[in-house]
């Protein structure tokens, strides 16, 4: 008999069952500020559910056996079905059974877009991927329901059952809604779309059209409907595309091949050609892309609750890896220097949670000016930021696992391939800098709302009034050189918010640790100037098991 060769030890034990709502208290502060509270009990409930290691076995599944395409049938028939692995469905069926999908619109108020979007962080620490068509889904939601045809889709789009079948939206108890903007030649400039729309009657809002042309990205082709960027004329109108038509036929979109994507492996996206597909003209016709883009609202926000749900399991995992593990005498956690790291993951992570809800909480209700500069100013300069530092606060916190954090057995190297989507999708970093600056210009009455209230936030500490009033100066004197301004301005707007963010609500040690190493001379390394003396006690409010 070989006997065994050595005893491992020193291993850091795999996370049991734990509450990844109760155990958060920098998200639950947060929703009881927005006047959530009255959903803490559902949020806590979804949170023990995704918090169970079987859950998390079904994520790893879901990921590990990506989607695939069956063009054709037996027989030869065009079918274009996509095989999703059983536990993709489960997460959807958990994600609609919570109202994640429409909950905001079907009963709001009492906090419903910030309960919404806690649920989303929490769903978005296990599976990813199935938030894209939540977020689609729910983002149309408010662009349909201004059509006078929205009483033949409410039920079921306000439906908490999930559907997965391929079959005519009259024979389902739910709906899901996708999108299709992007082009080959056109990329994020979506004037350069070239997909037609050819009236069969006549023209106009409500009226059925014929396209013709191709979508580079199609976002969840399996969707019931997508909503579509196609040229009629000289005009870029925006089209409902069922997948079925009324006569009971697969509309004519075919899917050309699922793309291989760097992460998002559980979720389907394709390439698609609409040969004379059946569309109806939703919005005001000629204002497609304005139409879109009060969609992308909602969908930036999404993005900003993903990166910032990426970011909290990282750092999850980094806690955990670093309480457990030792090295030179004592566990990770215990060395200063890795304390100081720590501590500064713990604190992005923090400030990301609580402007991430504020955004939410915005769109809440309220019309009043500084509302709607949070909406339409601050969510496109959230994307820009919280999405680009998540990339590489999740490399740190995958650093901080060592080897172990590398390997494919475990999650990070998951959360690390999801990062980039949410600064690529639906608008990358100089797209949303851009239109923070035309969101300053088009709204001028919210943009000052904002500056005054980022000027008092600002009160008190000199590294925050003259980030402030050097924003300020640099804003007022506009000129031709803002434009290469953008990534300044965006990212001042996203710090100059989270500072004032946690002065309110977060310890003053943590606020000005924020401060110091966000405006002084720190460089943006993860650790350097945090004072490893304040980690221990600021590390706890990170709330990990």
């Amino acid at each position: 008999m070989i006997e065994a060769t050595h005893e491992v030890t020193n291993q850091v034990p795999d996370f049991g069952d734990y509450n990844l709502y109760l155990s958060d208290t920098v998200l639950r502060a947060a929703v009881q500020r927005a006047g959530a509270q009255g959903h803490d009990e559902a949020l806590s409930h979804y949170g023990e559910r995704l918090g169970r290691a079987q859950t998390r076995l079904w994520a790893r599944d879901a990921n590990r056996h990506p989607p695939e395409l069956e063009s054709y049938d037996a027989r030869g028939y065009r079918v274009d079905r996509v095989h999703f692995h059983p536990h993709w469905h489960q997460f959807l069926r958990m994600a609609f059974a919570h109202g994640m999908h429409c909950g905001a619109w079907a009963e709001p108020g009492g906090g419903a877009h910030a309960a919404r979007a806690a649920s989303y962080l929490l769903h978005g620490q296990v599976e990813a991927g199935s938030l894209c068509p939540i977020t689609m889904t729910a983002a149309a939601i408010p662009l349909l329901r201004k059509e006078p045809w929205f009483g033949q889709v409410r039920d079921r789009l306000y439906s908490l059952q999930y559907d997965e079948r391929d079959v005519p939206l009259a024979e389902k108890t739910g709906m899901m809604v996708g999108m299709g903007l992007t082009e080959k030649q056109g990329g994020s400039d979506l004037r350069g779309t070239a997909t037609t729309a050819a009236p069969v009657g006549a023209a106009g809002r409500g009226e059925r059209y014929l396209l013709r042309g191709h979508k580079w990205f199609f976002s969840s082709p399996t969707s019931d409907a997508h909503l579509v960027l196609a040229r009629h004329g000289e005009s870029l109108s925006c089209f409902y595309v069922p997948r079925w038509t009324d006569a009971g036929e697969k509309n004519r979109v075919e899917i050309q091949r699922l793309k291989d994507k760097l992460g998002n492996r559980s979720n389907a996206s394709a390439e698609v050609e609409f040969r004379d597909a059946h569309g109806v003209l939703v919005g005001e016709e000629g204002r497609g892309i304005a139409t879109l883009i009060e969609m992308a609202a909602h969908t930036r926000l999404d993005c900003v609750l993903g990166s910032t749900a990426l970011l909290r399991q990282a750092l999850v995992q980094a806690l955990h890896h670093a309480r457990h593990r030792r090295a030179f005498g004592s566990t990770l956690a215990d060395h200063a220097l890795m304390r100081c790291v720590l501590l500064d993951l713990a604190i992005e992570s923090e400030a990301a949670t609580v402007l991430a809800l504020r955004l939410a909480s915005a769109f809440d209700g309220g019309d009043n000016p500084l509302q709607q500069a949070y909406r339409r100013i601050l969510t496109p300069a959230a994307k820009f930021w919280v999405c680009k530092r998540t990339v590489a606060a999740v490399a740190e916190c995958m650093e901080v696992c060592g080897g172990n954090g590398y390997i494919e057995d475990g999650p990070m190297p998951r959360l690390y391939r999801e990062a980039p989507v949410n600064s690529i999708w639906e608008g990358s970093g100089n797209i949303m800098c851009l239109d923070v600056l035309r969101a300053l210009k088009d709204s001028p009455e919210a943009a000052a709302a904002l500056l005054d209230a980022l000027a008092r936030d600002s009160a008190g500490d000199p590294l925050l009034k003259d980030a402030a009033e050097g924003l300020i100066s640099l804003l007022r004197a506009g000129g031709s050189g803002l434009e290469s301004a953008a990534r300044h301005v965006a990212r001042d707007l996203v710090l100059l918010a989270q500072a004032g963010l946690l002065r309110r609500h977060a310890p003053q040690a943590l606020a000005d640790i924020f401060v110091r190493t966000r405006f002084g001379r720190a460089g943006g390394v993860f650790g350097l100037g945090v004072p490893a003396a304040a980690a221990q006690g600021l590390l706890e409010r990170a709330g990990v098991p």
